[in-house]
């Protein structure tokens, strides 16, 4: 494989891996601010030690985040030094921010959270949770800035010719706001929300067909449950807003999303396969629903793949499937929360085995939309890494060799095994030992240097 590839592949590898974590804990974050405000609101002290539980979990999935996010920081000065060089300027501003209103806000706070319980007064400890999940959320707010700006850059000019070009910002609140930013945010975060709900749902479902910590258990799933049936009807609405972004501003991108080459009334494929040589796609698809839901208008031409040069069209086929794979399984957890409500509903939630079983295997899934999400986002941006400034080819750093990219792509690959051995040690440590035994032995100190 050639540097660019290989390059691709670390990058791709390192922020997959470290994106298991960011969703947990914005999700988590949410749900901790529910759970204190009941304890809060009715003085129940179920709800404090199910808060407590779920903290040290938090604690746990945000030094993951942390540990795992720093790689990426030295591959863009590593690997794409001529990127960061064109980008300096915009990304500068973004990640500067997001250091400063973002994960100083979390860091400082969660010291609060964690070390807080018998320090502080219980209003001060649900304002650091409040602060703490603000925090989650405005680091989320930068990063996706920041890429978004990639998909659509505004408010900069480019000074600079050849090799040292770089953009510029000339409007910082144009970078911020770039056309793209709002709708990818909002469904960026309603991607962590359903993930952070779906893992509570799946440890208190585990809990309940074990029969331990049942009256907690229940207490935290259907907490969990109206903020995943919250979330994921509206991924409905970021979805199609994202979708309308989309084919606004990408249009190439938009049409590997449905294998749409030429310039038509567009359809929705429900699955299918792309055959790109023979430009046609096999599957079951509604006709015209594509030109509805972007135009409301069925009978309206998408602007086909075949309208742009062949080296400026993403891989269609791989951007299909993974789009419709994050499709079926938004559906999936509209259709699962929702009947999860109606058996609340009907007092046959907790009796339904089946049903906590399907929530205990469900964890993963978040995590398989919020992945192939961003690589049909990501790949349908290229051969961009700026959309139509500038070529990912171009953005590699010029003295790095192939054979440097692959040594330190397999060291990041057993680093990261090791990590991921551990977190699920840790957590699974954690999940057995229960929150109710947390209480029985309430020492925080304790319990928070174990993780």
């Amino acid at each position: 494989m050639d540097v660019e590839i290989l390059s691709r592949l670390q990058f791709a590898f390192t922020i997959m891996f470290h994106y298991i974590y960011p969703p947990m804990s914005i999700g988590l974050g949410v749900v901790l601010v529910f759970m204190e405000g009941m304890y809060l609101k009715t003085k129940n002290p179920m709800y404090e030690k199910m808060t407590k539980f779920w903290v040290k979990i938090f604690a746990l999935i945000f030094a993951m985040g942390v540990a795992t996010g720093i790689v990426m920081e030295f591959e863009f000065g590593t690997n794409w030094a001529t990127y960061s060089r064109f980008v300096g300027d915009v990304f500068g501003s973004a990640l500067a921010a997001e250091g400063i209103f973002a994960f100083f806000l979390e860091s400082g706070f969660l010291a609060i959270l964690l070390f807080g319980w018998d320090k502080v007064g219980p209003k001060m400890h649900f304002f650091s949770t409040i602060m703490v999940a603000t925090g989650a959320h405005m680091s989320a707010v930068w990063i996706v800035v920041a890429n978004s700006w990639m998909q659509t850059p505004t408010g900069y000019h480019i000074v600079g010719e050849g090799i040292m070009a770089r953009a510029e910002i000339t409007d910082f609140w144009a970078m911020v706001f770039n056309p793209s930013s709002i709708e990818r945010l909002s469904h960026t975060i309603g991607g962590a929300w359903i993930c952070g709900a779906f893992l509570v749902m799946s440890v208190s479902a585990y809990y309940l067909i074990k029969k331990r910590h049942v009256d907690s258990s229940k207490s935290a799933f259907k907490i969990a449950l109206f903020f995943a049936a919250f979330a994921s009807l509206l991924q409905l609405f970021t979805g199609h807003s994202s979708a309308v972004q989309v084919a606004e501003y990408q249009p190439a991108k938009l049409a590997a999303f449905e294998g749409h080459y030429n310039t038509e009334p567009g359809d929705l494929y429900l699955f299918g396969w792309v055959f790109d040589d023979e430009q046609k796609v096999v599957g079951v698809k509604v006709p015209g629903m594509l030109s509805f839901l972007v135009y409301f208008d069925a009978s309206k031409p998408v602007t086909g793949l075949n309208d742009f040069p062949p080296e400026d069209r993403p891989p269609v086929n791989l951007v299909f499937q993974t789009y419709h794979i994050m499709i079926a399984l938004g559906m999936f957890f509209i259709a699962f929360t929702l009947i999860g409500v109606f058996l609340l509903w009907r007092g046959k939630l907790f009796d339904t085995e089946l049903y906590l079983k399907i929530a205990v295997a469900s964890v993963l899934l978040p995590h398989i939309a919020n992945q192939v999400g961003w690589i049909s986002a990501e790949v349908g941006r290229q051969p961009w890494i700026v959309y139509g400034l500038m070529r990912t080819s171009e953005g590699l750093s010029k003295v790095v060799s192939a054979d440097n990219v692959l040594f330190s792509l397999i060291l990041f690959t057993l680093i990261y095994a090791l990590l991921l051995v551990l977190f699920l040690f840790l957590l699974n440590g954690k999940i057995k030992h229960g929150p109710e035994d947390y209480l029985q032995n309430d020492n925080s100190d304790e319990s928070v240097k174990s993780i």
